[in-house]
């Protein structure tokens, strides 16, 4: 794998210290991190040599994405990062789960800046995977911008809200309540928020 199939995202840089600083908060002591749409790999890169008691398994459903983050997976010396695999969290079920034995227990799921670039369909698809995989006690963890009893929190956020549906009129920031009520209904219980830089909220699940 060249360098050339590495690609960047220039938000990881200002987020990923802060997410990390959360995740070392809220997740279970050890196990398996399942990262739903990885994009370019960065913070998988990032996240797993400071999570050594766990092993990070990154996904993206797309193969530039995946080819991405097997790049970058080559320049970083870890031995608790797996190679990326196929996912696309709207299908009802996940590749991973016809192997889950090739892999330690998933006790968290980690979901970063997905949902308001993706179809609704994609946030329940999330919730339902995370209800089928995680243990009782595992965590799911989504990262991005939400709109709070359907208001937007920042002008920032409702001029971004505005371009992603001129690119896509399924896409858009999503509304925390209703997040939080798809969720409920697949046994993942609401704990916490944290808020994190520009305007974006870290969200923490807790599988019952």
């Amino acid at each position: 794998m060249t360098n050339s199939a590495k690609q960047y995202a220039p938000a990881t840089q200002r987020n990923r210290e802060a997410i990390l600083e959360v995740l070392q908060q809220v997740l279970p002591s050890s196990g398996t991190i399942l990262e739903v749409a990885s994009g370019t790999g960065e913070h998988a890169v990032f996240m797993a040599p400071h999570l050594l008691k766990h092993k990070w398994l990154p996904s993206d459903p797309n193969p530039v994405a995946r080819a991405s983050i097997a790049a970058w997976l080559h320049e970083v010396e870890s031995n608790n990062i797996y190679e990326p695999i196929d996912i696309d969290a709207s299908l009802s079920t996940w590749s991973v789960e016809t192997h889950l034995e090739n892999f330690s227990p998933i006790t968290a799921i980690v979901n970063i800046n997905m949902i308001h670039i993706s179809s609704w369909a994609a946030c329940l698809g999330l919730m339902a995977g995370a209800n089928r995989i995680l243990s009782p006690g595992g965590v799911l963890y989504m990262y991005g911008p939400y709109k709070q009893n359907g208001k937007h929190t920042a002008p920032s956020n409702e001029a971004f809200d505005e371009s992603l549906k001129m690119q896509n009129p399924e896409w858009g920031v999503r509304d925390l309540e209703e997040v939080i009520q798809a969720a409920s209904a697949q046994n993942l219980s609401f704990l916490k928020t944290f808020q994190m830089p520009a305007n974006n909220l870290s969200l923490i699940f807790q599988h019952l």
